[in-house]
């Protein structure tokens, strides 16, 4: 075994993963209620306990700058009561079903969900309709979330893992950019949102197309249409496509920042840059090279810095892929002595993953992994239900989840290296150090990486709290 090939050389010592099963993706059932809204229903003999999903287009992509974290917000506090019921009377009318109702929105949508025994299904889209359709945003409960919100956010100052985060994001973006933020927001906006601002956010409307009511599990016996049009079939969800949201790229060059934390004995590092969309037509290229670079144990990245050099407890990389460009990013949290050493060697490896087709064993490991953990994804209605509800988001073909593995074993060794030469730009990153600058900042100088700017944040952080 070749010491240059450190994947070659864990493979010797660990089993061959065997030919992967067979699998086919439940099949779905698609139509539109009366009024418009789609409905997807998958039939999952044996699983009674059934996921029913309504899918908004309402994401923290499309707010208002002003009001970035409103999005994020008004999703949690739906189930805080409904015009009918107030939050505690909510919660044990779902618990007399055995329900679990919830909600949640992300940069690209919001998701209103009920997990029911079958038996009580009726009983609990009941309830999924009311929480959609009457919210109350009670006042008070708002002032709750948003409280606890605001101090998230002063935690997230002094976590060096989630300071690199908002740090990186802030520079791989353009100011104005809504993917410059985390889609809770930030602590200037979150202090200014009330319950009549989670309303407007809520009744945002947005394209009927990425919008459905998506149910799965055992639906035998079950007319699913009989059961929602009554709840669903006049509900109004879209109204036309708002504006896309201007996303844009914030590097010209490589921009090297250290966010300074006297006395850290570790460094928090990010490396990246703007990535790509869902849809992007290298989406399967790009997952596979994303894999052999930093997706896997037997990565480069976690290799090198973890394996060879003993730098760090584990190293990543990859792509978040969004309805817009989400961004790529390289990280890894290491000792404060080793911290231009690691950025180094990452940096080595950005560079090399360009220079030359992957090896016949990292193709294997990348492409056997994503296709063999595919399957085990999709043993429960309710991821079932997440995976259909992203085509929803996404705007992508019904059949993409058939094709997804046959997609992944087509990708070549030459495809990878394609698309590592077109998607990592690595003459213009952004490079985030959270450590000790006094310790770490004058060899990050001479290492000639870029030009470093320090970044020192007022102390204390938690003046506010």
């Amino acid at each position: 075994m070749s010491a240059r090939d450190p994947i070659e050389a864990a493979l010797g010592l660990r089993p061959v993963p065997g030919t992967p099963r067979p699998f086919v993706f439940p099949a779905a059932a698609r139509g539109h209620l009366s009024g418009g809204l789609a409905l997807v229903a998958v039939h999952m003999p044996g699983r009674p306990l059934i996921s029913a999903s309504l899918y908004l287009p309402n994401g923290a992509v499309d707010e208002p700058t002003a009001e970035g974290g409103a999005t994020v917000l008004a999703a949690r506090a739906l189930t805080e009561g409904t015009l009918r019921r107030d939050a505690v009377a909510l919660t044990e009318a779902a618990e007399r079903l055995g329900a679990s109702l919830r909600a949640e929105a992300g940069w690209d949508a919001t998701v209103v969900s009920v997990d029911v025994p079958v038996e009580r299904l009726g009983l609990a889209l009941e309830l999924l309709a009311e929480l959609v359709r009457e919210p109350a945003f009670p006042e008070r409960e708002v002032e709750r979330l948003r409280d606890q919100r605001l101090n998230d956010l002063l935690q997230a100052r002094v976590d060096p893992a989630r300071r690199a985060e908002e740090a990186f994001l802030e520079t791989i973006y353009a100011p104005g950019t809504p993917y410059a933020r985390v889609a809770g927001g930030r602590r200037e906006t979150v202090a200014t949102l009330d319950a009549g601002v989670l309303r407007q956010a809520y009744s945002r409307r947005g394209d009927p197309g990425r919008t459905a009511l998506i149910i799965g599990g055992d639906l035998a016996g079950l007319d699913v249409v009989e059961l929602v049009e009554p709840l669903f079939g006049d509900l109004v969800v879209g109204g036309g496509s708002a504006a896309a949201p201007t996303v844009e790229d914030g590097l010209d060059r490589t921009r090297v920042h250290l966010v300074h934390r006297p006395g850290a004995v570790q460094s928090e590092l990010r490396v990246g840059h703007l990535g790509l969309p869902r849809r992007s037509p290298d989406y399967h290229a790009v997952t596979v090279m994303a894999m052999i670079l930093g997706g896997l144990f037997n990565s480069r990245l976690n290799m090198k810095l973890r394996e060879e050099k003993g730098y760090t407890y584990g190293a990543g990389a990859g792509y978040d892929f969004r309805r817009f460009a989400g961004p790529f990013s390289a990280r890894a949290a290491v000792n404060s002595d080793a911290t231009v050493p690691a950025l180094t060697d990452l940096l080595a490896e950005l560079r090399r993953i360009r220079d030359a087709a992957p090896t016949d064993a990292e193709m294997r490991a990348a492409c056997d992994y994503l296709v063999g953990v595919f399957p085990l994804r999709f043993e429960t209605p309710g991821p079932i239900v997440g995976a259909l509800g992203g085509l929803v988001t996404f705007g992508l073909p019904a059949d993409e989840l058939d094709r997804y593995r046959p997609a992944i074993t087509a990708v070549t060794a030459s495809d990878v290296l394609a698309a590592a030469r077109a998607h990592l730009h690595v003459e213009r990153l952004a490079v985030i150090i959270v450590g000790d600058a006094d310790a770490v900042g004058a060899d990050l100088e001479r290492a000639g990486i870029g030009d470093v700017e320090v970044v020192r944040d007022p102390e204390p952080l938690a003046e506010n709290g």
